[in-house]
């Protein structure tokens, strides 16, 4: 009977921790943040061509839809943030502990979603 070789991991028997889901979505948000900021930079160029296109733009960021959007591009900025500033301490050496690893992902995820409900209460003037 001839040896075979182990079978590496894959995702049907790999298990999900934190790290991996704060990896994972710290590179999505990253695209989506430099789609983003391209598409800033190019609605704010079309103004040069007049005001009708801030009408445009403030039209479609009125809506339910643009709403929306910003609602999602906020939490994706706030996301990249704390997730940026997680591995900058740990480029100065320090969080690989597991226990430390667990509680810095929960603090990113968590600590998103709190900032963008605070900057979502700062844009509805129930902060000053």
């Amino acid at each position: 009977m001839e040896n075979k070789p182990p079978l590496s991991p894959h995702i049907q028997i790999y298990k999900w921790h934190i790290s991996s889901l704060v990896s994972i979505s710290h590179r999505i948000t990253g695209i989506i943040n430099i789609i983003a900021i391209t598409f800033i930079c190019l609605l704010a160029s079309s103004l040069v061509f007049g005001e009708d296109n801030y009408g445009y733009i403030y039209l479609f960021l009125s809506s339910l839809i643009g709403k929306f959007i910003i609602l999602g591009l906020t939490w994706s900025f706030s996301f990249q943030a704390l997730s940026e500033i997680r591995h900058l301490v740990m480029d100065l050496g320090y969080g690989f502990e597991l226990k430390t690893t667990k509680i810095t992902g929960l603090i990113v995820i968590f600590g998103s979603v709190i900032l963008t409900v605070v900057f979502y209460l700062i844009g509805k003037n129930f902060f000053l």
